[in-house]
C-alpha cells in the first residue's frame, strides 16, 4: 500500500487542482506509479489529464457510495505510470447524501485502503472544508497545502489547520501536514516575498524549498488536456513541479 496525500485548501484559485495534477505527474515521471483521485464536482482534475465526460462510466462518486475497489475505474493516462479515478456530476450531490450515511467520515478510507499497486495515491479535495474534504484527510496519510503568495493567504490556512487538528482528534491521529507550498509567487512583487517569510516563519521546514512561479504555460496546459511537465517540460512552472516531487520523495524517505 502506497502513500495517501490529499492536496488540500479550501480556499480556491490557489493552485491546488494545478498542484494535485502536476505533483501526481511529476512522481510518475520519476518512476512512481501513481493514482490520482479527483474527489472535485468540478472536475478540473480528470478535464486537466484529458479525461472527457463522455468516457467516464466509474468515478470517484463510486468509490465513495458503491464500494468498488480504485484500481477497477481508474482511467490510464497519456502520462506512463498515471492512472486518474475521475469526478463525476454525481458528486456535486454527494454532499447531502453523506450526512445520513452510517460511517459517512470513513468511507473514502475503506476504499481506498483497498488501492493495491500504487506508489502514491493523491487526492484532489474540493476547494471547501465539507464532507468531501473530511473523507479525503480520514483517508490520507499527509496533506500537502498549496498557499497562494497573496494577503490573506495565512488567514485562510489557519482554518485548515484547526479542521487538520480536529481530523487527528477524531478520525486519524495520523495524519500530518506534509508539506505547504508556495503558489503563484512573482518575485518582481513585494507582497510575495513578504507572504513566503510570514509562512516560513510560522511553519518553518513544514514549508517546501521549492517554490511554484506565476507561469502562462501551466494556465495554458489544462485546455490542451495535459500536465505542464507534458506540455512544455521546459517551462520553469513544470521545472519546479519536478523539484517538489523529488523534495516529496524526500521527505517520505526522511520520515
Amino acid at each position: 500500500m502506497g502513500k495517501i496525500i490529499s492536496v488540500a485548501n479550501q480556499k480556491g484559485g490557489v493552485g491546488k487542482t494545478t498542484t494535485a495534477i502536476n505533483l501526481a505527474t511529476a512522481l510518475a515521471a520519476v518512476g512512481k506509479r501513481v493514482l490520482l483521485v479527483d474527489l472535485d464536482p468540478q472536475g478540473n482534475a480528470s478535464t486537466g489529464l484529458g479525461v472527457r465526460r463522455s468516457m467516464i462510466r466509474k468515478s470517484s462518486y463510486d468509490l465513495i457510495f458503491d464500494d468498488y475497489q480504485p484500481q477497477d475505474i481508474a482511467v490510464r493516462t497519456r502520462v506512463p505510470n498515471l492512472f486518474v479515478v475521475p469526478s463525476s456530476i454525481h458528486l456535486s450531490g454527494a454532499e447531502i447524501e453523506l450526512v445520513n450515511t452510517e460511517d459517512r467520515e470513513y468511507r473514502l478510507s475503506r476504499t481506498l485502503g483497498q488501492a493495491i499497486g500504487y506508489d502514491y495515491v493523491i487526492i484532489d479535495c474540493p476547494p471547501s472544508l465539507s464532507l468531501l474534504t473530511l473523507n479525503a484527510l480520514v483517508a490520507s496519510d499527509s496533506v500537502v497545502v498549496p498557499l497562494q503568495c497573496e494577503f490573506y493567504a495565512l488567514e485562510g490556512l489557519s482554518q485548515l489547520v484547526k479542521t487538520i487538528q480536529r481530523v487527528q482528534k477524531s478520525f486519524n491521529p495520523g495524519l500530518d501536514i506534509h508539506g505547504v507550498v508556495l503558489t503563484m509567487y512573482d518575485r518582481r512583487n513585494n507582497l510575495s516575498a513578504q507572504v513566503e517569510s510570514d509562512v516560513r516563519e510560522y511553519f518553518g521546514d513544514k514549508v517546501y524549498k521549492t517554490i511554484i512561479p506565476r507561469n502562462v504555460r501551466l494556465s495554458e496546459a489544462p485546455s490542451f488536456g495535459l500536465p505542464a511537465i507534458v506540455y512544455d517540460i521546459q517551462c520553469a512552472g513544470a521545472k519546479a513541479y519536478l523539484s517538489l516531487a523529488k523534495e516529496v520523495i524526500k521527505r517520505e524517505n526522511n520520515i
